[in-house]
């Protein structure tokens, strides 16, 4: 299920996948199917992981990488849950071939 809440957002975010919902900032965006996609990867990340454990690992990872980046937007960029879903959300298909934990191919790659 795809919601709209404008407030919920920072200037430059736009989407946010909290089990089982897609949030997006503005309706339009519920039609960008690369960015509905990026976040359907998410929620199998989420779903695999089951779900609180899924958040704890991203909050971690992202303060280690803030530690090691001293930038904490750099830092949300290498999580591994983001690369994985940077990196496949035009392959519209993705979220159905891809394997379980394929994320953790993402941990220490540079």
């Amino acid at each position: 299920m795809i919601l709209v809440f404008k407030y919920f957002f920072r200037s430059n975010y736009v989407g946010l996948s909290l089990w089982p919902f897609i949030i997006v900032k503005e309706d339009s965006y519920k039609r960008d199917s690369i960015l509905i996609n990026h976040e359907k990867i998410h929620l199998k990340q989420q779903l695999e992981l089951l779900i609180i454990p899924f958040y704890i690992w991203y909050v971690v990872e992202w303060l280690w990488r803030s530690l090691i980046y001293w930038d904490t937007y750099k830092a949300y960029q290498n999580v591994s849950f983001e690369r994985e879903a940077y990196e496949n959300e035009k392959e519209l298909g993705y979220t159905q071939r891809r394997k379980a934990y394929s994320f953790l191919k993402y941990m220490f790659r540079s």
